[in-house]
Order: C-alpha cells, then sequence, then structure tokens
C-alpha cells in the first residue's frame, strides 16, 4: 500500500477518451487533497473496436507516461483496456494500478428478476475478461450481453442528449427489457453520461449499476487514509491531457467535467513534467 506522505499524492487516470472523467469525479470527490494527471486517449478512441495488441501497447504507453509524470498510483478508467490487457500492465509496472471493470457482481446481487443487461463495446463483450466475470459470478442468472457500436463516439462528440443518441440507447435497451432484465450494468464508463438519457428509456424500476464509485474507494484505500492527508494541505488540482486536438477536446471536457477546463496536448515525457511544474508553480 502506498501510505499518505507531508506532499500531495498524485495519481494517473487514463481511458481511451473521455468517459473516463466520469471515474475522475469520482476520484475528486472521495478526497479533495489529490492531483490528478488524467489522460484521454481520444486521438485512438474508441478502443472497442481495436485489436488487443493495439490495446496493450497504447495502455502500455501511456501507463509509462504517467510514471515518467510522477504518478504514484494508476487508476485505469476503461473497461476496454482492463478486459483486455489489465495483467500485463500490472506485470510491466511496479507502482499499484487500479482498474474499472463492468460491474457484474453487484448486479447480480441486486436483480430480482435474474436477468441483467450488460451494455459494453464489442472488444469487453469478446474478451476473456468478461467472459471470467460472467464464470464467477453468473451461476444462475441470465447474463445478456450487448455490444453498443456507435455510443462511446457520441459521447466523444457530446452528444447526449440528442434524439438520434436517444433513438439509438432505445435499440439497444428495449431488448433487455423485453427478455426481463431489471438490473443494466454500463460496461463503459462513456455510458454514465448517458444514464439520464438510459434512465428516461428504462424508468424508475430498474437498477442502473456503474463502478466509478467503487473504483475511487478502492483508489483511496491504496492510497492510504486519505482524510489524514486532507487536515493541512492545499486542494489538489486536474491536468488534462489528450492525444487529439485540444480546441476539438476542451468543450468536451468541460461539459463532462462540469465546468471551464483547460486541456493540453500529450506531449513528450519530458514535456509533460515542464507543463506540470508550471501549471502547480
Amino acid at each position: 500500500m502506498v501510505k499518505p506522505s507531508a506532499s500531495l499524492q498524485t495519481v494517473g487516470v487514463f481511458d481511451s477518451g473521455v468517459g473516463g472523467l466520469s471515474v475522475l469525479k469520482a476520484l475528486r470527490r472521495e478526497c479533495p487533497s489529490i492531483n490528478f494527471i488524467y489522460i484521454a486517449d481520444s486521438g485512438n478512441a474508441p478502443y472497442g473496436s481495436r485489436p488487443p495488441e493495439f490495446i496493450e501497447k497504447r495502455i502500455i504507453e501511456i501507463a509509462d507516461y504517467l510514471v515518467g509524470a510522477g504518478a504514484q498510483i494508476i487508476v485505469v478508467a476503461c473497461n476496454t483496456a482492463t478486459t483486455v490487457a489489465i495483467e500485463k500492465l500490472r506485470a510491466r509496472i511496479a507502482i499499484p494500478v487500479v482498474a474499472v471493470e463492468p460491474a457484474i457482481k453487484p448486479a447480480v446481487a441486486r436483480t430480482k428478476t435474474g436477468v441483467v443487461g450488460v451494455l459494453a463495446t464489442e472488444r469487453t463483450i469478446e474478451s476473456a475478461g468478461i467472459a471470467k466475470l460472467c464464470r464467477e459470478f453468473g451461476q444462475g442468472v441470465a447474463l445478456l450481453l450487448q455490444p453498443c457500436p456507435g455510443l462511446v463516439e457520441r459521447v466523444e462528440r457530446g452528444e447526449l442528449a440528442t434524439d438520434s443518441t436517444r433513438e439509438h440507447l432505445c435499440k439497444l435497451i428495449q431488448p433487455l427489457l423485453a427478455q426481463g432484465a431489471d438490473t443494466l450494468v454500463l460496461g463503459c464508463t462513456h455510458y454514465v453520461f448517458l444514464e439520464p438519457e438510459i434512465r428516461r428509456i428504462t424508468g424508475p424500476e430498474i437498477n442502473i449499476i456503474e463502478s466509478s464509485e467503487a473504483v475511487a474507494r478502492q483508489t483511496m484505500r491504496r492510497l492510504g487514509d486519505c482524510e489524514a492527508v486532507d487536515l493541512d494541505l492545499k486542494p489538489g488540482d486536474e491536468t488534462f491531457l489528450t492525444t487529439s486536438l485540444p480546441e476539438v477536446a476542451q468543450p468536451i471536457f468541460s461539459l463532462l467535467w462540469g465546468g471551464s477546463v483547460e486541456v493540453r496536448k500529450l506531449e513528450n515525457r519530458s514535456a509533460c513534467a515542464s507543463n506540470l511544474a508550471c501549471i502547480r508553480a
């Protein structure tokens, strides 16, 4: 376990794009004194249709970058990256790695009808990781695995409440409800930003479960007793980086974060360290 020190802790968070901001928001609520570096690999999003070898290469490159930028713990805020390559990442780097994964276990505990719908990317649905979760926690329950092509791209464009997005969600969700699902798992961090529209389709009686709060709690456990760190320290800050064009990414980041933020281009490691020093000075 990483013990709190007299200085601010730094946590690196990354996702294939902007979806991991849902996890970052949960992390910020959990402990206000932590510094966060967030990387959106939007220039390569979505991961859901990428080959596993590509995903492995990208998450290793990004994790190495975060380690070089001073992160003491890394949060993989991407279900696809977790299900495809988390063990290889953990074997490579020495610092702790916390990862999001589809919340199948709590969903199975909540269902009354014994039917659970899982909304996820194509790559997550096809992965060995999701098969393992189904074997471990899905006994006696019908798990309906629903690939959701196009949803990540809609969130990346900020199309959260358009008629087109709503129609697309209906096509994905209505068949699950028709088969008796009373619980839906949001198996992609991007989908959390679509929850209000999903709730409009399902009504209030359907359980909607995602993992951001659980990941935040686990991260804080790994960092140690963050409340002890909070007492005499200033609030932490966030550094937002993207592999896409910052001028394109910034409005989407600000929309999803809930306030105006500055987004910078992901550069080489030395440039990152220089940028962070300037921001925190």
